[in-house]
């Protein structure tokens, strides 16, 4: 059930049949090489969820993109909302929707980059009491169980996996015909000598890939789209499931709470 799509009367009827379950696919608006849509991860998002909603009762978030992505800021049509905005603007969206009766709220990152800012908002739960509990949910590593017809390294970024998803779920939105096999989805390594020492810094991703292609594209096909949507919607749906059973994190949570406020009595 996509939120934006039920009546107010529908909704809390809704909210009874979902158990209380949200799910919002946390993508962003980023250049995709030259043959993929500035929306793919919202899209992509967007697609693992509604086959997820057609196996399990839950309320789908309208799209959300306001995430993580500084780093494309030099790259026509990026939207890059400030940090502090980015952390403010969606607990605000997550307080809305506990409101709203969704005391299970769930995190699905379908945006490599919003691997630091999703662990980081989790932990930030832990600083006021709440009626609801935020879960955190990567779909990436559903992807990894796939068999697909590439070799591992030649996938990233753009690449034939997000190519192959979007050809699966809008064809009309990729255009293999522009794709060059000039190796320009090859991490340049300009900062090797400070990776080689296991150090990093913000202009990583720059230094490796400024044009935001890692990969190989040329491999993409709907069907393994099709296989690695399959795939990701089976573990998301699985992962519902348990936070549909879950009664301990919230009363965990409480607890937590409670002593927090009387620090290092009774322990």
């Amino acid at each position: 059930m996509r939120w934006e799509e039920l009546t107010g009367d529908r909704f809390v009827e809704a909210v009874k049949e979902c158990e209380g379950v949200c799910l919002i696919a946390l993508s962003v608006i980023e250049r995709h090489g030259h043959h993929l849509a500035l929306g793919t991860d919202m899209y992509e998002g967007r697609g693992m969820l509604e086959r997820v909603a057609k196996q399990e009762p839950v309320i789908l978030f309208p799209d959300y993109y306001f995430t993580q992505i500084p780093e494309a800021r030099h790259l026509a049509g990026t939207i890059s909302i400030d940090g502090d905005l980015m952390i403010r603007l969606l607990d605000n969206v997550c307080r809305e929707i506990a409101r709203n009766g969704l005391k299970k709220i769930v995190l699905v990152n379908t945006h490599g980059g919003n691997f630091g800012l999703t662990m980081f908002y989790n932990m930030l739960q832990l600083y006021q009491p709440k009626d609801y509990v935020v879960y955190l949910v990567q779909p990436f590593t559903f992807m990894e169980q796939v068999e697909t017809p590439w070799p591992p390294e030649e996938d990233d970024h753009a690449g034939p996996g997000e190519t192959s998803m979007m050809l699966a779920l809008r064809p009309d939105l990729v255009h293999m015909e522009v794709l060059k096999d000039d190796g320009e989805g090859k991490a340049l390594n300009r900062l090797q000598h400070l990776s080689e020492a296991h150090v990093q810094t913000g202009i990583w991703w720059y230094a490796d890939h400024p044009t935001h292609y890692a990969g190989n594209a040329k491999y993409a096909t709907a069907e393994a789209g099709e296989k690695i949507l399959d795939a990701v919607a089976t573990g998301i749906v699985k992962a519902v499931r348990a936070i549909k059973a879950d009664t301990e994190a919230k009363r965990l949570q409480d607890a937590f709470f409670a002593a927090s406020s009387q620090p290092g009595v009774g322990l």
